[in-house]
């Protein structure tokens, strides 16, 4: 291992001029403010130049790139009246629909209330319009509804459902939180004249019982099925049911390929109005298969195929396809040298009266791509996002379809490191969000000559505020671990002084496939102990993260933990040679998967100079984790070795002279509190030394009101009480101590 360090120059977040003094420090009450909120208009394009978005003040407008008319469609004080949480407005523009009392399920679920027609004053799962006129779809008992328009009466469309085992066009836990990456499991064809829509059967999945306390005289249990490595996992199909007509449902059918067995289904997406792509992938996650599948019979034909011989990355991220369905884009790993594999885009294109399809790769290079946006068929343009300027920044660019694949940056001169954009309809202008490093912005530009056409979000009200305070100086190190440079993020005081000593703390998550290190602006609990308490906060991205090779990244595989931990520790040997960091004072932090790493790097015997650590519900054994996420990085468990070596269990004995904060919410429903429970006995019987904070009742995200602020504050405590200076006694003070 070679160790070596390039700095970069400094970025000064705020404006340094000789009135610092006179700047406030940041507070956790300035965080949780409205002064410092980012307005997220959740902007969306309807049409080739119309554009639906909401204001600060609570308006929905609709925009008109072509005559800059702006048109008030929904007044917030409609969503005062209604107290509605959630909007969405008919295709037709006549309605809008209204959630209220949004209620967490089982996060990121969402009970809305509308009525089937048997039933009256239902809490609904799901509600939402369909692509045309005033189709609209709503779910309730895990079956489906549908009216024609708002006026017809509803049908059922599906009645299989059964509440929590059965879910139709919904996501079960699994498929929500490790699959699919949302609830919602249906999708709409292009004519609306049919639905897709998954049955996922959880019958065979073991129950999980999570406690409630609050509430009742006697505590009551949520049950629901979660299956944990090595268990029984649910089963899945795909349907399309016409609504044109009859109603007539076909089940899309599996490939037959030995090789998928057992299998999950990561993606589906509708190329044409009777044709939609479909991923399956097998359980071990190292082979999949993209098909094209006929709406009509359920026949699907194999298109791609893929395999690793570690897992495959990226399953759920969905293939672009031209007007006519005869081409499609995709993103998949393909080796560029010593680093491995990287993300690029190819092109598949149908030959005529053939089976066949030609394959291209229309870009390449050691750099990915993260987003497919648009194809301009006229012009053989491929609109993406990727990292090629820098693996901390995300960047628009276009390529031709065409040989020799030319491309261009579209968004590198703009004064934005991190960006985010969607193309109108005809692609005739492009929404681009601005994440940073600076204040989020979102504004409608010409694609023609990127020229701004309209601001619909300056976060002006954010900008005074944030540069009249003492806001920490970004800078960027460089350190090359094994042949690769990798990027570590560092926070310093507004005020920083070269001869002065700080505490240090090393944030972590370190979730394959996951990116601690870019340049997307955030204010959040460690932005209040580098401006109120003088620490130096530092983020480094190792082995296991994403965005710089497969190489770097499944190199984790079947050993979570040991690369990951010491590559940190070489980033905490790095920055703790700076004669500014008091190494009698540095701690760590990390949640979930990296709550499991934090924990690792504070027991550790190579580097014992961590203080003090916390972990927020932290992974302790994955056995008892989601199957779907354990087994793909550790292998299917016939090899239980490799899940006893990953237990935190043996280094309880290491943490007897640590400061170790758990904090964990006792109603989880992603890490449950079994996890806590286990690894304390564990601690108890080493006799370590722990705190334990708990949130009774409350989610794996926290939902209450103040409890996001109470857990934020709690860190700031815990760390400014861990990085105080001790108070040195005077000769007369140590004697009075000695004698008492």
């Amino acid at each position: 291992m070679t160790l070596n360090s390039n700095k970069n120059k400094s970025r000064h977040l705020d404006c340094e001029d000789d009135s610092l003094a006179l700047k406030k420090k940041v507070t956790i009450d300035d965080v949780f403010g409205p002064d410092l909120h980012i307005h997220d208009p959740h902007a969306k394009w309807l049409s080739d130049n119309e554009l639906l978005y909401r204001t600060r003040d609570g308006d929905v407008i609709k925009f008109n790139a072509d005559t800059r008319e702006r048109v008030v469609i929904v007044p917030n004080q409609l969503f005062d009246r209604s107290r509605a949480a959630k909007y969405q407005v008919s295709p037709d523009m006549q309605h809008v629909l209204f959630a209220f009392e949004v209620k967490p399920v089982r996060n990121p679920e969402e009970t809305w209330p509308l009525n089937p027609p048997e039933v009256h004053e239902a809490a609904l799962q799901f509600a939402g319009w369909g692509p045309r006129g005033q189709q609209l779809l709503f779910i309730f008992e895990n079956n489906i509804y549908y009216k024609t328009t708002i006026e017809s009466r509803a049908i059922r469309l599906i009645s299989t459902g059964q509440e929590g085992v059965v879910f139709n066009g919904l996501a079960d836990w699994l498929y929500e939180e490790e699959i699919l990456q949302t609830h919602i499991a249906h999708w709409w064809s292009p004519d609306g004249l049919r639905l897709a829509y998954m049955t996922i059967n959880d019958s065979l999945v073991p129950r999980m019982e999570v406690p409630f306390f609050t509430g009742t005289p006697y505590p009551t249990n949520l049950e629901y099925h979660y299956p944990k490595a090595g268990e029984e996992n649910p089963v899945v199909h795909l349907s399309v049911v016409s609504l044109n007509g009859p109603l007539h449902t076909v089940v899309m059918k599996k490939p037959d390929d030995p090789r998928i067995g057992e299998y999950y289904i990561t993606m589906v997406k509708w190329a044409t109005s009777t044709k939609l792509a479909v991923n399956w992938l097998n359980r071990a996650q190292n082979n999949s298969i993209l098909t094209l599948c006929e709406a009509t019979t359920g026949v699907c034909i194999k298109k791609h195929e893929d395999e690793s011989d570690s897992w495959l990355h990226r399953q759920n991220e969905v293939p672009l396809f031209s007007q006519d369905g005869h081409k499609f884009f995709f993103t998949r790993a393909i080796p560029q040298g010593g680093r491995g594999k990287f993300f690029h885009i190819s092109m598949s294109t149908s030959m005529p009266n053939t089976s066949t399809d030609i394959l291209q790769s229309l870009t390449s290079g050691d750099w990915d791509i993260t987003s497919i946006l648009a194809y301009n068929h006229q012009r053989n343009l491929i609109y993406f996002l990727s990292t090629e300027d820098d693996p901390k920044r995300r960047h628009l660019y276009s390529a031709d379809t065409i040989p020799p694949f030319n491309r261009c940056c579209l968004s590198c001169e703009f004064k934005c490191g991190y960006v985010d954009v969607s193309f109108s309809h005809n692609m005739q202008y492009f929404l681009l969000s601005c994440k940073g490093p600076d204040i989020p912005s979102v504004a409608v530009y010409s694609t023609e000559d990127r020229q701004k056409v309209f601001d619909v979000e300056t976060n002006e009200r954010v900008n005074s505020t944030y540069y009249n305070m003492q806001m920490p100086r970004l800078e960027y190190e460089t350190i090359t671990i094994d042949d690769y440079t990798l990027t570590m993020q560092i926070l310093k005081p507004a005020g920083f002084i070269e001869t002065a000593h700080y505490p240090l703390l090393l944030l972590v998550d370190g979730t394959p496939g996951g990116q601690m290190v870019t340049e997307q602006f955030q204010v959040d609990w460690d932005t209040v102990l580098v401006s109120s308490f003088s620490a130096i906060v530092i983020r480094f991205d190792g082995h296991g993260s994403g965005f710089q090779g497969t190489n770097l990244l499944h190199k984790v595989r079947r050993k979570l933990g040991k690369l990951e931990e010491r590559d940190q520790l070489e980033a905490l040997r790095f920055i703790s040679k700076e004669p500014y960091i008091d190494k009698t004072r540095m701690g760590v932090y990390g949640r979930a998967y990296g709550g499991y790493l934090a924990t690792l790097l504070l027991s550790s015997e190579e580097f014992t100079q961590l203080k003090c650590g916390t972990a927020i519900s932290p992974i302790t054994d994955f056995e008892l984790y989601a199957s779907a996420f354990s087994e793909r990085y550790l292998g299917l468990k016939t090899d239980s070795r490799v899940y006893t070596i990953s237990n935190l269990a043996h280094r309880a004995g290491q943490l007897l002279e640590k400061q170790y904060l758990i904090i964990h919410p006792t109603a989880d429903e992603k890490v449950h509190f079994q996890h806590t429970a286990k690894f304390i006995n564990h601690l108890i019987s080493e006799k370590a030394n722990y705190t334990l904070q708990i949130y009774p009742d409350e989610g794996h995200f926290l939902h209450g009101d103040g409890t996001q602020q109470h857990l934020s504050q709690s860190l700031v405590n815990f760390f400014e009480e861990c990085f105080r200076v001790p108070e040195v006694l005077t000769e007369d003070e140590q004697e009075d101590e000695d004698d008492s």
